[in-house]
């Protein structure tokens, strides 16, 4: 072009006919000659300088035009777009050439320059999901199944450290670089001298099983029945005039966590909680013994909001959630041997539906009285979370993270095995799509094997140790535990953010029992969300990645309607699982890794994520118009006063659902091949889960902040109950508590719409 640029000059005798804002010098066959281009807002300044001057010169070239025949103007025409038409094209064929080859220049900027410029090229979508399903095989599940599993692995033990071994190897064959986290943590073990629990002052028996953190200490009580321990179990209890002040509660397993049993006794005073497996909800043998914990939180309990890394020292504490009762596993004969001869009412016939041989299912009276005896003893163990991490080629510093429990009080095969035979294979799967067929994610991914998970423990260290960094670069976390414990239903709970992107999938994958439908035909039915999403709650391995973290995330299952599977047992083995199955495991650990894999893959693959900002628009509006009708009601019957009002969180759900309403549209008018735009989006999308976290509350008094998905007074469910309690005068409603509560629930949905809405200057609300 600069030859180009020469030749022009030439022919008109030197004098140029496009202007630049530089100065160049040139040296034209031998002629030192001086061309000064200028632009024409340079000419401008130059003429209100020199006005007449520059006027006369500016109409020059255009003089010697004039004086120049028709006939030869034409030709210099025909001659200057022949010579443009060359210089395009050996500039064309002279930078395709320079893309093709790699930039060797020792200019710094130069090679900057080249690096941008290079495009990612990555797979389109159909070819990932092709991809993905072709190479996550049965027989490379089946493979790790019968490497990964053991029968002896509880956390800290050298079954668990020869797992982690193992991973970190896998890991190292695929390419990664993997890493390992220590944590020194207290766990409780059964001590040397059995728990034992006596019925009218004779041994029921010893049990293998027990609960970790469990009040260590002797107690005795009259005996009550209370279902499934559930808080609307007792009320029901208190509406019978039935005191559990000081009683020995016993209760079902199953339906919400062994911890919030225990907690909802507590309450109430009781005195111990005993918890069974009923045969109407469990197929196991009569002396199979229960294991769990009943912390009511995760992590370890004796560093409550802080991580327990290399004994590092923290001022004593404990968590608010540790039981001050005890609380113990019996097993089915146990169970029978007391319930059988409990006297007392009859209880309500919904709670009659049990099993157990030659029992009644009474409430209990005075005369049962049982005794009580934990002995569990305080330890502390080293345990490994073993990560790996595919690096993505835009923006390595967001990532997802998929995550698995190692660790098992048994065998283990459901609990911790397939979850971690999958991670595995996802590793393994995605890697090879990187390496063999061009993908390149645009964000990492993170896998990771977490240990202690039986007791709570693992996932949530991690995340206590770098909370400030993930809460800020993570958009995702999926959880591979429990994938598989049936065949005959699909369950999920997950963020709000995610529902959008699990239906598509459930839509794409197909059923494994049924390869003419999806799983969305299968499972989900005409109402989707109902048949298939349930709450989230503690005993989820994702609660505290949501909750505590603030980090959109998902779990699910294939389970049976009828029973459920014995986790925390030792009758969790791969024999078991294929019973519960119908000997359709490995297909439906297939199906599960091609779940997670395409939920994985489509957040690190599109440009923008695919985390829809819109539905917790609903979900708030829809405890707003819970907390209008309860509190107008209290108002109008004066056990509110007038001047605590709606007006201030209905500002609050306006200016999220305008902040959500203005993203959306800000996606369907942006240019969505722009990367620098969609990290502007990005960001604000990743802002929303985070800010839903009460910045009012202390992590170490109340570790899920969540206000919605949470748990605690801050929640807005929580809001709910109160205003429920005022309406009963009972003890536990306090009006000006609710009012400060109620306050700060209002301001944390505003800031999340306000982090939501982007800029400071975009933001426009009320309050």
């Amino acid at each position: 072009m600069d030859q180009a640029r020469t030749t022009i000059s030439k022919i008109f005798n030197g004098e140029p006919r496009s202007y630049t804002r530089f100065n160049l010098t040139q040296n034209m066959e031998g002629d030192n000659s001086h061309v000064e281009m200028k632009l024409s807002s340079d000419m401008d300044d130059e003429m209100e300088a020199n006005g007449e001057n520059q006027h006369k010169s500016s109409i020059l070239p255009r003089a010697t035009l004039n004086q120049r025949s028709p006939k030869t103007v034409c030709g210099f025409v025909i001659a200057i777009l022949f010579l443009f038409i060359i210089g395009y094209l050996i500039g064309y064929l002279s930078n395709k050439s320079t893309d093709k080859t790699e930039i060797n220049s020792d200019c710094p900027i130069l090679n900057e320059i080249a690096q941008v410029r290079e495009p990612v090229y990555s797979l389109d979508w159909s070819d990932l999901r092709a991809l993905l399903k072709k190479k996550l095989t049965t027989d490379n599940i089946n493979s790790n199944l019968k490497e990964f599993s053991s029968a002896s692995h509880q956390a800290g033990s050298s079954g668990d450290e020869a797992l982690a071994n193992k991973i970190m190897g896998k890991f190292k064959t695929f390419g990664m670089t993997p890493w390992t986290d220590e944590h020194y943590v207290k766990v409780h073990e059964p001590a040397v001298s059995k728990n034992r629990v006596l019925f009218r002052g004779n041994v029921v028996g010893t049990t293998e099983g027990y609960l970790a953190y469990s009040a260590a200490t002797t107690v005795q009580g009259a005996a009550l029945y209370a279902h499934y321990g559930r808080a609307e179990d007792f009320r029901r209890l208190q509406e019978l005039n039935v005191d559990v002040n000081g009683k020995v509660v016993l209760v079902r397993a199953g339906l919400l966590s062994f911890a919030e049993k225990v907690a909802n006794a507590a309450n109430l005073n009781a005195s111990a909680v005993l918890i069974y497996p009923d045969p109407v909800n469990y197929k196991i043998n009569e002396d199979t013994a229960l294991f769990g914990h009943v912390h009511l939180g995760t992590g370890d309990p004796y560093t409550p909001g802080f991580p327990s890394f290399n004994h590092t020292q923290f001022p004593p504490a404990e968590s608010s959630g540790l039981p001050r009762i005890p609380a113990q596993t019996i097993t089915m004969k146990q169970a029978a041997e007391i319930m059988s001869k409990l006297g007392g009412r009859n209880s309500l016939m919904a709670w009659s539906d049990g099993m157990l041989p030659n029992t009644m299912y009474r409430l209990g009276d005075d005369r049962d009285n049982i005794t009580v005896e934990v002995n569990n003893v305080l330890v502390q163990k080293k345990i490994h979370n073993v990560f790996g991490v595919i690096k993505g080629y835009i923006d390595a510093d967001r990532y997802m993270v998929i995550g698995a429990q190692r660790d098992a009080w048994g065998p283990g095969f459901a609990r911790s095995t397939v979850g971690t035979s999958l991670l595995v294979e996802l590793a393994r799967t995605i890697t090879d799509m990187i390496k063999n067929d061009g993908f390149k994610p645009k964000r990492s991914i993170v896998f990771a094997s977490w240990s202690a998970g039986e007791f709570g423990v693992g996932a949530t260290e991690w995340l206590e140790g770098y909370l400030t960094s993930l809460n800020l670069k993570t958009f995702s976390h999926i959880s591979l535990d429990e994938v598989i414990s049936g065949f005959d239903s699909f369950k999920a709970t997950a963020s709000p953010l995610l529902y959008g992107l699990l239906e598509s999938t459930m839509k794409q994958v197909s059923s494994p029992t049924d390869a003419t439908k999806s799983l969305h035909e299968q499972f989900a039915g005409s109402n989707w969300e109902k048949a298939v999403m349930e709450p989230m709650g503690l005993s989820h391995s994702a609660y505290p990645f949501q909750s505590f973290s603030g980090i959109p995330s998902l779990s699910f299952r294939f389970t049976s309607i009828s029973k459920s599977y014995p986790f925390g047992t030792f009758e969790d083995t791969d024999k078991n699982l294929e019973q519960y199955t119908s000997f359709n495991t490995l297909k439906l650990a297939k199906t599960a890794g091609e779940v997670a894999g395409l939920v994985t893959l489509r957040l690190v693959h599109d440009h923008l994520l695919k985390l829809n900002v819109e539905k917790y628009t609903s979900v708030i509006r829809n405890y707003v118009s819970q907390i209008r009708s309860k509190l107008e009601s209290r108002q109008m019957s004066g056990r509110l006063p007038s001047t605590v009002t709606m007006q201030w969180l209905l500002s609050a759900q306006g200016s999220y659902d305008r902040a959500a309403s203005a993203l959306v549209s800000a996606i369907r008018n942006s240019d969505l091949e722009d990367m620098e735009q969609c990290r502007i989006l990005n960001n604000r999308i990743m802002k929303v889960e985070g800010s839903l976290l009460s910045p009012y509350v202390s992590p170490r008094e109340s570790l899920f902040r969540h206000i919605v998905l949470g748990s605690g007074s801050h929640t807005l469910a929580a809001l709910v109950n109160h205003l429920e309690a005022i309406k009963g005068g009972l003890e536990s409603a306090d009006v000006d508590q609710f009012k400060n509560q109620f306050a700060l629930a209002t301001w944390t949905i505003q800031g999340c719409a306000n982090a939501l809405a982007g800029e400071v200057w975009d933001m426009d609300n009320e309050i």
